[in-house]
């Protein structure tokens, strides 16, 4: 609330003491201002390539993944799985370095691919898939099997309908989590053609300086899609954990 009051004062208003809350007279000029000091609309855009094109493999990893290890039988299938759950003791911090020469060495940097692709595998995501999948009884893949059905038919008519809530909330989760990246995309990116909007904003904050008001609009231009979002599939995300918390 004081974020979203603060964009809409003057300057003098913003950092006035004793402060105040209420602005005299909104001013919506505050963000026409914001936009035209940082481009927001490109930042917006890459936010949304991000965000979308992340959460997309990420979900095609996690579902084929769990499958994968649900379903078939291979060499190695138990160790691979426990070397798949050792990934969720590791610190993300640790990574980055590695993943940030590699990247360097690919060619990668400043691009989209750099951001996109060292983020979409998640230990924990696929554990929570597969506990879905263990769920679903083995007789209908045997029934489909008899009927003709093959491993994708099977994967897309039936073991995705029936975790459509765990499905969706492992696809909010992750859009979120692509949205407000941060630390990774800072490291990565170096101009504003595949700046992503909380990097946006920090370079907009050191171009208004002291304009507190101005840096309160910019702020409320990079939560305000997401707060939305949220406020959208807020049912999808409490139906997804509920679910798993009666299967357990």
């Amino acid at each position: 609330a004081w974020m979203l009051l603060t964009s809409l004062k003057t300057l003098p208003e913003s950092i006035s003491i004793p402060p105040t809350l209420v602005p005299a007279e909104a001013q919506w000029g505050n963000y026409a201002e914001a936009v035209t000091v940082a481009p927001f609309d490109l930042y917006l855009r890459n936010s949304i390539i991000v965000a979308g094109v992340g959460t997309l493999l990420t979900l095609f990893v996690t579902v084929t993944s769990a499958y994968a290890f649900t379903v078939f039988e291979f060499p190695g299938k138990k160790l691979l799985f426990l070397f798949c759950l050792a990934t969720m003791m590791v610190p993300s911090e640790l990574l980055i370095i590695q993943n940030f020469v590699t990247v360097t060495k690919l060619g990668w940097m400043d691009t989209f691919t750099g951001i996109i692709l060292p983020t979409i595998g998640s230990g924990f995501y696929i554990y929570m898939m597969h506990e879905y999948f263990m769920q679903v009884p083995a007789v209908l893949q045997k029934a489909a099997k008899i009927d003709g059905c093959g491993h994708f038919k099977y994967l897309w008519r039936i073991m995705i309908p029936m975790n459509k809530n765990a499905i969706a909330t492992i696809a909010i989760l992750t859009f979120i989590s692509q949205w407000n990246s941060f630390v990774w995309a800072l490291m990565v990116t170096s101009s504003d053609t595949h700046r992503v909007l909380p990097i946006g904003l920090l370079y907009f904050r050191d171009a208004v300086s002291s304009q507190v008001n101005l840096q309160m609009a910019g702020a409320t231009i990079v939560i305000a899609p997401m707060m939305v979002f949220y406020l959208i599939f807020r049912k999808q995300i409490i139906a997804g954990v509920s679910r798993g918390g009666i299967k357990g």
